[in-house]
């Protein structure tokens, strides 16, 4: 086994040579107080690795507990080793690795969702354009005046960024997104 130092300055620098960086969505049930998503984070940021997508949002008001997803990348000793320290930490309750379990049970991958509102200024024929590509892609028209529309649009993060890219040229002004919110197919719960 070789090691050698990865670019993402990871604290986890011994890896196999046939090893590579994955994309993996990971699901963090906590207790929902306060500091406890700096602290989930902070184990990130820590070892160095990058979140790609966040999304926080209770789930239980009565058991007072809130689901964490993230989207981050590394290979399958760092992502487990994340995993492991997680589950150790008092506030939390369970970790899944959602891609993982979608590959195990056949499904390639978890469902994932992301919401986001486009704001897109134009006239005359790039105005039109919009309007027909938006309705192409569902997106849903919440704000509209002679000089700009906010489109609202949901759905997997190739179609919200293959629609950011085509708005693009014709007038994209400004793009909020949610993050990702993943769920396994089944019928069992987190």
């Amino acid at each position: 086994m070789n090691a050698h130092k990865q670019a993402t300055g990871s604290a986890y620098f011994i890896v196999k040579e046939t090893e590579s960086p994955r994309t993996h969505v990971l699901s963090i049930l906590v207790d929902n107080k306060p500091g406890v998503l700096a602290r989930v984070i902070g184990l990130f940021s820590g070892r160095g690795y990058n979140i790609e997508s966040l999304t926080v949002s209770e789930t239980s008001h009565e058991k007072h507990l809130s689901r964490i997803t993230v989207v981050s990348s590394g290979t399958m000793h760092v992502l487990e080793q994340i995993k492991k320290q997680l589950e150790r930490m008092v506030p939390v309750h369970r970790v899944i690795d959602l891609t993982l379990m979608a590959e195990e049970r056949g499904h390639g991958r978890p469902l994932e969702r992301e919401l986001a509102l486009v704001k897109v200024s134009g006239t005359g024929n790039d105005r039109v354009e919009a309007l027909r590509l938006a309705d192409a892609f569902r997106a849903q028209v919440i704000d509209a005046n002679t000089e700009h529309f906010i489109f609202e649009i949901t759905g997997r993060v190739s179609k919200i960024e293959q629609f950011i890219a085509i708005m693009e040229p014709l007038g994209l002004v400004e793009v909020c997104r949610t993050g990702v919110a993943a769920m396994n197919r089944g019928p069992e719960g987190m």
